[in-house]
């Protein structure tokens, strides 16, 4: 059967395209021709499907069909239609090897015959298309949320251009790429450039904007449902706001594996209508764009399993030292494996304890964020070749990387949501009619619950990713000064643009004027001050950047990720006698190993080791923004302790475990360590129902203890904890403080919390009311340092403070006394700035968690159970755990644990049950 006799749809490929897919026994999916269709129709698309179903591909069809339909009859040139800065030795990524000697050479204008080709008229069904080719301009956006991703795209996208081959230039642009490369593709664009948010931001903050995207016909944005859900998304829907502004004809194909709203989603691919704000009445609904939905079918379910460990299952802790034994023979037993953890510090230590354990020397790499990029290039490269036997790494490999065959994923830890591990699962197997494997390896015993109600989402397909964000106006003053940077503007014609960005269709006339006026003089209160005035009117009323400096500024410090200072990791010989002391001065240069967060090394005396790009060293000296160390073999080496990497357990999860717990029919299906913990609790007190909030009391070495079980997520639990604690002080329970994980909280302190409660003293009606969230976090926020390090973020990504110069770059501590001396003159003189406004809407739906706090205190109202004890619950041992750990590292830390673990345990099992626990 011919490929048009099986797809009546089939038409719409060029020959070429349909010779290219029967040479390889492949025939076009569905949804990857009804995005050409869509194309074809001029309309904007959302390809929602999982991962081996061909998104890439159906994504960039549109536009390698419309390019080669403009030169028709060109045939390549000998040696050309290979992608410049395309894959290279191994180790080299594109944007790390030199253009082969079959590449367009950098330095030269687009081929003659190419030129001849897009200046003639287009073709009759060019125009039917809507497709006006222009010469030499860019084509195709694609946005990437990971360097890694758009690296990947690359490679992938070559293979199929030469073999049809299309004389299309494809290339990437990341923070990586070379200054020469970036002033080229500049003056000669590539007709597919391939690049993430930060990237598209400074190209638009040029005044050859117009220029380079005049021509722009397609933009594709790849993982939208990563993008879409942090400031970054914020900043990319802007840009999308510009660029439909400067090329009219654009039109956007978003690619997701995972989304739980579709029509949410759909609305950021196109221009939101404007309607004024004085026009809507009161509760009115607004109208809005969006793009069509195409969703791909036939993908086999993932196959889903736990790790019932044959070792004592830890009470607390996120190591999972417990399973190496077990994740090594995982890794042994197939061909290629993704070890995946939550943080960068967990990466580091369980790379280096499989390498301790590799007796079979298997080829086991280690990839996260903070790598030097040339090691992470060379770890993506040995993996696409198929040379590794696995990887241990981060979020940094979370999204779609095509990778080959990877047989197993290994999760290590609780998903913290399903979407998230659906996102991982699908790293395995790349093919849509083969299932994915993965298995997940809880730390401890509460992450066994979370798992079970993983593995359950995983199996119903249940979504659990944010609801869209609005949009942050911190990011908006960022863009504001980005745009005064390129082409001046009118501030009407600005706001009528921004408006029609999906996450601020709703933002009101005040509050963009409030920061146009922000970055113009840095508002009310900072107006005598010089330096924050960034941008001004000109005689037209155009605004415009108030000097070149600001503009450097805004490009040496665009995007809204803010990382703790980072200093620079080097590789030197030893200055160091045996004896220990030093040699002599420490000699410059050394190999690059990466970066490591500014805080820690502080913690660091000379001599010190940790363990950094799976490497044991010893620190000898800071000079500068570099650290300088050597190699050690210490076995006790700390690990650094990285700020990045922690997710928090989404809502949708903690309903699922909350149901998994109160339903004990289900405790059938959880291993035999944690059916019988549970077992123990119903007998010394009581498992939480659904709806319930259990709250259990007792006394403990000369203190008395409050614990409950919200199960809402490490921040919503120290909001509540902050605000308890304040509430029992007035009550005079003498509160001497608190420690909350994922799942529950316990506060302690001198007053007995149960004899008060009996008296009738302390109500614990009264002590969880919803009404806690008004004056009592309006109180502890103005006397806590949580606001001005929300305020801190804030003013860097706004640019108010810039944490990079020309030739330097601000240390922490000048960052610091910065932006404490301008939050405490805000916090006087003008307390409803716009930065103080970002600072509370920052901390409310991220570091507070205030949304899901409410929503739990409204839930547990009328349905607190108080159970009072004399010694502490099974239930309760893990948050006690967490009570006045050391800041220990490694095989110590975890027996510390331990020996903690064995005393409260004898403690929660006097008098309840015989039955031996593990």
């Amino acid at each position: 059967m011919s490929l048009a006799e099986s797809d009546p749809s089939s038409d719409l490929l060029p020959e070429r395209f349909r010779r290219w897919f029967a040479e390889r026994g492949w025939a076009p999916r569905a949804h990857q021709l009804a995005l050409l269709e869509r194309a074809r129709a001029d309309r904007a698309a959302l390809l929602i499907a999982p991962t081996g179903a061909g998104k890439t591909l159906a994504g960039f069809l549109p536009t390698l069909v419309e390019l080669s339909e403009a030169l028709p009859n060109l045939s390549p040139p000998a040696g050309r239609g290979r992608l410049v800065g395309g894959a290279g030795k191994s180790g080299e990524g594109p944007d790390d090897s030199a253009p082969s000697a079959a590449a367009r050479p950098a330095e030269t204008p687009p081929h003659p015959a190419r030129q001849a080709a897009l200046a003639a008229p287009p073709s009759p069904r060019a125009r039917g298309e809507g497709f006006v080719p222009r010469p030499g301009g860019l084509h195709t956006l694609y946005i990437s949320p990971l360097k890694a991703l758009a690296v990947d795209i690359a490679r992938n996208l070559e293979l199929p251009i030469a073999q049809m081959g299309l004389p299309i230039r494809v290339e990437t642009r990341t923070g990586d790429t070379p200054v020469s490369r970036r002033t080229r593709q500049r003056k000669y664009p590539p007709d597919i450039l391939l690049t993430t948010p930060e990237q598209l931001a400074l190209l638009l903050a040029s005044d050859d904007a117009p220029y380079l995207f005049g021509s722009l016909r397609r933009i594709v944005l790849d993982e939208l449902h990563a993008l879409v859900t942090s400031k970054r998304g914020d900043l990319l829907s802007l840009g999308l706001a510009r660029l439909w502004r400067i090329a009219p004809q654009l039109r956007a194909t978003g690619l997701s594996a995972t989304v739980a709203d579709p029509d949410e989603l759909a609305r950021f691919l196109v221009p939101q209508p404007f309607v004024p704000s004085p026009a809507r009445g009161e509760g009115e609904e607004r109208a809005v764009g969006q793009a069509d939905i195409v969703v791909a079918s036939g993908a086999v379910q993932p196959i889903v399993e736990m790790l019932d460990t044959k070792e004592r299952l830890p009470w607390a802790g996120h190591s999972a030292r417990h399973a190496l034994a077990e994740i090594y023979d995982l890794i042994k037993g197939n061909n290629t494996t993704l070890v995946f953890v939550n943080t960068r510090s967990q990466a580091e230590m369980l790379f280096q304890e499989l390498w301790r354990m590799n007796d079979d020397n298997l080829a086991i790499a280690l990839h996260h964020g903070s790598l030097d990029v040339a090691q992470r290039r060379k770890v993506e490269d040995a993996m696409a070749a198929g040379r590794l036997r696995g990887v241990v790494c981060t979020s940094s490999l979370d999204l779609g990387i095509d990778w080959g065959d990877i047989d197993l994923v290994v999760n290590v830890g609780a998903p913290k949501g399903s979407s998230r591990l659906m996102q991982r699962i699908g790293r395995a197997n790349h093919r849509l009619d083969e299932a994915s494997r993965a298995v997940l390896v809880p730390s401890n015993r509460f992450e066994v619950l979370e798992c079970v109600a993983a593995i359950d989402a995983v199996a119903e397909n249940a979504q659990d990713t944010p609801p869209q964000r609005k949009g942050a106006l911190d990011v908006l003053a960022q863009h504001i000064l980005g745009c005064a940077c390129g082409e001046p503007f009118v501030a009407d014609d600005l706001y009528r643009e921004v408006r029609s960005a999906a996450p601020y269709a709703d933002l009101s006339r005040a509050d963009f004027d409030d920061t146009l006026d922000f970055v113009a003089s840095g508002g009310y209160a900072l107006k005598s001050y010089e330096r924050f005035a960034r941008i001004k009117q000109d005689k037209q009323g155009r605004w415009r950047v108030a000097n070149p400096k600001v503009r450097q500024a805004y490009r040496l410090n665009v995007g809204t990720i803010v990382e703790e200072a980072m200093l620079k990791v080097k590789l030197v010989r030893s200055a160091r006698s045996k004896g220990g002391g030093h040699t002599g001065a420490i000699a410059r240069g050394g190999r690059m190993l990466g970066q490591i967060e500014e805080y820690f090394i502080e913690g660091l005396t000379p001599g010190d080791t940790f363990v950094f790009g799976g490497e044991v060293v010893r620190y000898e000296a800071m000079m500068e923004d570099q650290v300088y160390v050597s190699r050690a073999a210490d076995k006790d080496a700390r690990v650094p302790s990285y700020m990045g990497g922690k997710f928090p357990l989404s809502t949708y999860l903690a309903e699922r475990v909350r149901g998994l717990l109160a339903d004990k029919r289900a405790w059938k299906g959880l291993p035999d360590q944690v059916r019988d913990w549970l077992a123990l609790q119903t007998k010394a007190s009581k498992v939480p129902g659904r709806s319930e909030l259990v709250v259990e009391t007792f006394p403990r070495a000369a203190k008395y203890y409050l614990v409950c079980y919200p199960f809402e997520g490490r921040l919503a639990h120290q909001t509540l904890g902050m605000l308890l604690t304040r509430r029992l002080e007035r009550a005079r329970a003498r509160p001497l403080g608190f420690v909350a994980n994922e799942y529950a909280l316990a506060v302690w302190g001198l007053g007995d919390t149960s004899h008060m409660i009996r008296q009738g003293r302390l109500d614990l009606d009264a002590l969880f009311d919803p009404d806690m969230l008004g004056d009592d976090l309006e109180a502890w926020l103005a006397e806590s340092a949580l606001m001005k390090r929300t305020f801190r973020y804030a003013a860097i990504i706004s640019g108010l403070i810039a944490r990079r110069f020309a030739g330097e770059e601000k240390s922490r501590r000048q960052v610091l006394f910065s932006t404490d001396l301008v939050y405490d003159v805000l916090n006087k003189h003008q307390p409803d700035h716009v930065l103080l406004r970002a600072a509370r809407a920052d901390a409310a739906t991220g570091l507070l968690d205030l949304r899901r706090l409410s929503d739990m205190l409204t839930r547990i109202k009328g349905h607190i159970v108080h159970k009072e004890l004399d010694r502490v619950s099974p239930l309760a041992v893990p948050v006690m755990l967490e009570i006045g750990r050391e800041a220990v590292y490694g095989e110590a830390s975890d027996e510390l644990l331990a020996e903690a673990a064995d005393e409260l345990v004898r403690e929660a099992m006097e008098d309840t049950s015989t039955r031996r626990m593990g």
